[in-house]
């Protein structure tokens, strides 16, 4: 098996888990599934740069030889990998705040459907009553009011 067959194995894996991760309504299996896909484009672009070769620096007098030009590593894709990790890692330091967030505010990371909200409509904060669909059926069945 060549090494490109395998590769592009590991990256539909890898995307593959990512997308089934972002299909959860769970706020840190979404986190995880970024994460998961990122590395497989990541893994894609630097497969799609061709063989690996020596680095495109200049010798001491400022010039490179042909032969060793001519067989150079690109150094756009690796660029662009850097910088998506970059970018990565701050998409998944912002998640994973979110996450905890929602964590400590409904003591899970479950992200429920939005709804129409009374705040939205111009009527005051405290106005959902007790048989009011909008209200949380969660904090009903705990007894608790909705937070």
């Amino acid at each position: 098996m060549s090494p490109t067959v395998v590769l592009t194995v590991t990256v539909a894996g890898l995307v593959a888990v990512g997308v089934y991760l972002l299909t959860s309504r769970h706020l840190s299996r979404v986190v995880l599934g970024v994460v998961v896909m990122s590395n497989g484009v990541n893994l894609l672009l630097i497969a799609a740069a061709g063989p690996a070769g020596p680095a495109p620096i200049a010798g001491p007098g400022g010039a490179v030889p042909e032969e060793e030009l001519a067989s150079a590593a690109d150094p756009l894709p690796q660029a662009f990998v850097l910088t998506a990790i970059v970018i990565t890692f701050a998409v998944t330091a912002f998640g994973l705040a979110l996450s905890y967030r929602l964590g400590r505010l409904e003591d899970d990371d479950v992200v429920h459907d939005a709804g129409p909200h009374r705040r939205t409509r111009g009527e005051p904060a405290g106005a959902a009553g007790p048989g009011d669909p909008d209200r949380d059926e969660r904090h009903e069945r705990a007894g608790g009011a909705p937070r």
